[in-house]
């Protein structure tokens, strides 16, 4: 008999494509030969975001659109969206399992028991303050040359804006035992550089009586692993102590949110402008050549003309190396959405200004790394032949250079601009 095949859609951040890697093992494990979502499926599993109002409307899409294409299989809702929001997710008749990512790891078990009795399955339980750390552990990445592992999950923030703590429920942490294993399975499978990703990742260890930068010392530790990065941190988690103990991170991505400290205030973020802008500058004399980005949100409610102004100031001060902007988008459940709202065209005008703004940051950041000598770690070979990969602080390199260098760490001399990338030369000891 010809085994049943899966096909995973996912939609937003580093940790649901992690559970989606974790889930698509424990289908690859079960029998379940795992096909992409173009091609026909017994099952169409949809790991769902609802960080914006976009992602909700992508994930009902999705999930539509695999029953309209596919009426015969099996339409899987899974993720945040039907956490967050399960009174939504109970009036998409086309997903035939509805489970919430606390309950994801008994997708296979619904599986059986549909196919079995043919009625719909719908199964999204509250997340409860103390529950258990889980998610899955990961021997592999498809698709990717580093892989995303998961550390941590849920969030005790409560930003005005974010429906997170509901979707996700409050701190948990993977026990640095349980990573070490992971990152061994993942080095023997041949990866080279790991992503460290979390909801909140800087809250790690909180439950576990460890901090943040346990994890990232001991992954530092793994032989073999030659790059370890990290994802999003809360700049108010970054303090003098744990900026020392990141001597081997020099990117860092900072969550600013808004450049202005009464738009903060309102966000319900737990620091000002000037301690965002000092701590940028502890980066920077720790690591002479850290690149620092952000995310920055454009037309929270109430953001006046002048807000905003400073808001596009502010970020003009610090330089980011690059800019995530997006406009806000009202969460119902969450104290912002009871507010006033802006226009989406204000919201979204805003968001060009400062999207123009992050490209010429960009673009400066670029035309400054011309000239420097970095270790460059190639991933992946071009069409052209070029060999493409990252230096630590994560600029995106291309190289004409043997293909057999693929998969190692090199000098490079950075000597021009490409796009959102640099281009650069072999050092003349490394064609040796």
């Amino acid at each position: 008999m010809p085994s049943m095949k899966a096909a995973f859609y996912t939609l937003g951040c580093k940790v649901n494509q992690y559970e989606t890697q974790a889930l698509s093992e424990q289908f690859r494990a079960k029998g379940f030969q795992i096909v992409p979502p173009e091609e026909e499926a017994d099952v169409y599993l949809v790991n769902s975001c609802t960080v914006t109002g976009t992602g909700d409307q992508k994930s009902r899409q999705a999930v539509r659109r695999f029953k309209r294409l596919h009426p015969q299989s099996i339409v899987v809702l899974t993720g945040c969206m039907p956490q967050a929001y399960p009174e939504q997710a109970t009036t998409l008749a086309q997903a035939d399992i509805v489970i919430g990512n606390r309950d994801s790891e008994k997708i296979l078990d619904a599986i059986d028991e549909y196919q079995l009795s043919g009625k719909r399955i719908f199964q999204v339980a509250p997340h409860e303050t103390g529950e258990a750390f889980h998610g899955g552990s990961i021997s592999g990445f498809q698709g990717h040359t580093r892989a995303f592992v998961k550390i941590q999950d849920g969030c005790d923030r409560f930003c005005s804006y974010c429906i997170i703590p509901t979707s996700r429920g409050r701190v948990r942490s993977k026990p640095l035992g349980e990573l070490e294993a992971e990152l061994l399975r993942l080095r023997d499978s041949g990866f080279l550089e790991i992503v460290l990703v979390g909801i909140n990742l800087s809250s790690y260890g909180r439950d576990l009586s460890l901090s943040f930068c346990d994890a990232v010392e001991r992954a530092c530790t793994v032989d073999g692993i030659l790059r370890v990065r990290l994802g999003s941190l809360e700049p108010d988690h970054l303090t003098p102590e744990v900026v020392a103990r990141l001597s081997k991170c020099p990117q860092f991505h900072l969550s600013l949110q808004s450049g202005c400290d009464a738009t903060l205030r309102r966000m319900n973020r737990h620091y000002t402008c000037a301690e965002y802008k000092a701590l940028c500058g502890s980066l920077r004399s720790h690591f002479p050549d850290a690149a620092i980005t952000t995310d920055i949100m454009t037309g929270f409610p109430g953001e006046s003309e002048a807000e905003f102004d400073a808001s596009l100031t502010f970020a003009r001060k610090i330089g980011f190396e690059k800019i995530h902007v997006f406009p806000y988008s009202s969460r119902p459940g969450t104290r912002a959405a009871a507010l006033p709202q802006l226009s989406k065209s204000v919201k979204e005008e805003r968001a060009r200004r400062m999207r123009e703004a992050a490209d010429e940051m960009r673009r400066n950041f670029l035309a400054g790394e011309v000239g420097k000598r970095f270790p460059v770690l190639f991933e992946t070979t071009a069409p052209d032949g070029f060999l493409e990969g990252y230096t630590p602080n994560y600029t995106p390199v291309r190289v004409r250079a043997p293909k057999e260098l693929c998969g190692t760490i090199r000098e490079v001399t950075i000597t021009g601009v490409t796009g959102d990338g640099c281009s650069g030369i072999l050092d003349e000891s490394e064609h040796r």
